[in-house]
C-alpha cells in the first residue's frame, strides 16, 4: 500500500545543525558526511536504472498533482532546478500509485506533449490545494487545462493515448525498482533515493549533496 511522505517538525537545534551540515558545497572524504546512507538516503542496487539515457546527471522528482506534500515542495523544487550545476538535469516522473492518481499522471504527459507543463505545473497545484477547485477526475483535470487555453479534446486524446498508457506502465515499474513508496521523493542518477528527511529544506540540501557526490564520482 502506497502512502504519501510525512515530514516531522524539527526543533530549532536541528535547524542549526542542518544549516551547518549543508554549508559544505561538496562531500569531503576527510570529514564526516552530513547524511547517512540507509537513513536520509539509500544507495540503490546496481544496475542503476535512470529515467532516460541523456548522459547528464539526472535529478528526478517522483511526484503527483494529487499529493499536497508535492504542492508544498513545488517552490523548493523550482529553486532546486535553478541552482543545479551544469551537466545536471531536473526531471519529473508522475507516480501512478493508485487509480485516483493515474489521471494526474495522464495529465502530466498530455501537458508535456502540449508544451504547457512549465506554464501550468504550479498553477494546477495552487488551484487544487489553495483555491480548492474540484480537480480529481479526468474530466475535471481537462476542464482546468481548458480554462487555461488548452484545447480540451486534444488534451483528452493525448492523456488517453496508447503512448501515455505505455509511459505510465514504464514509470510504475521504474518507481518500484527505485523503491519509492511516497511523494515527493528525489532519485539522483538512478543511484540514490532520498529517504527519511525532516523538512523540504533538508530534501533540497540532500539532493544537492547527492548530485555533487555523483559529479565527483564521474570526475566532473
Amino acid at each position: 500500500m502506497f502512502k504519501t511522505a510525512r515530514f516531522r517538525l524539527i526543533t530549532a537545534l536541528c535547524g542549526v545543525l542542518l544549516a551547518s551540515a549543508c554549508s559544505a558545497s561538496s562531500p569531503d572524504a576527510s570529514t564526516q558526511a552530513p547524511y547517512t546512507d540507509g537513513d536520509q538516503y539509500v544507495t540503490l542496487t546496481p544496475p542503476y536504472q535512470r529515467a532516460s539515457p541523456s548522459g547528464k546527471v539526472e535529478v528526478v522528482e517522483v511526484f503527483s498533482y494529487a499529493c499536497i506534500h508535492c504542492a508544498e515542495f513545488s517552490p523548493y523544487a523550482d529553486e532546486l532546478r535553478k541552482t543545479l550545476p551544469a551537466g545536471v538535469e531536473f526531471k519529473l516522473v508522475p507516480a501512478p500509485f493508485n487509480d485516483a492518481w493515474v489521471p494526474f499522471a495522464r495529465a502530466y504527459y498530455a501537458a508535456k506533449k502540449l508544451g504547457v507543463v512549465d506554464q501550468l505545473h504550479d498553477t494546477l497545484f495552487e488551484a487544487k490545494f489553495q483555491q480548492n477547485y474540484p480537480i480529481n477526475s479526468m474530466d475535471e483535470i481537462a476542464d482546468f487545462y481548458a480554462n487555461h487555453g488548452v484545447n480540451r479534446d486534444e488534451f483528452l486524446r493525448l492523456a488517453k493515448s496508447p503512448e501515455v498508457d505505455a509511459q505510465i506502465k514504464h514509470d510504475l515499474t521504474l518507481i518500484q525498482t527505485w523503491g519509492v513508496d511516497g511523494t515527493p521523493t528525489i532519485v539522483v542518477d538512478g543511484k540514490y533515493r532520498t529517504a527519511h528527511v525532516e523538512s523540504f529544506d533538508q530534501l533540497s540540501a540532500l539532493t544537492k549533496w547527492l548530485v555533487q557526490r555523483e559529479l565527483n564520482s564521474k570526475g566532473k
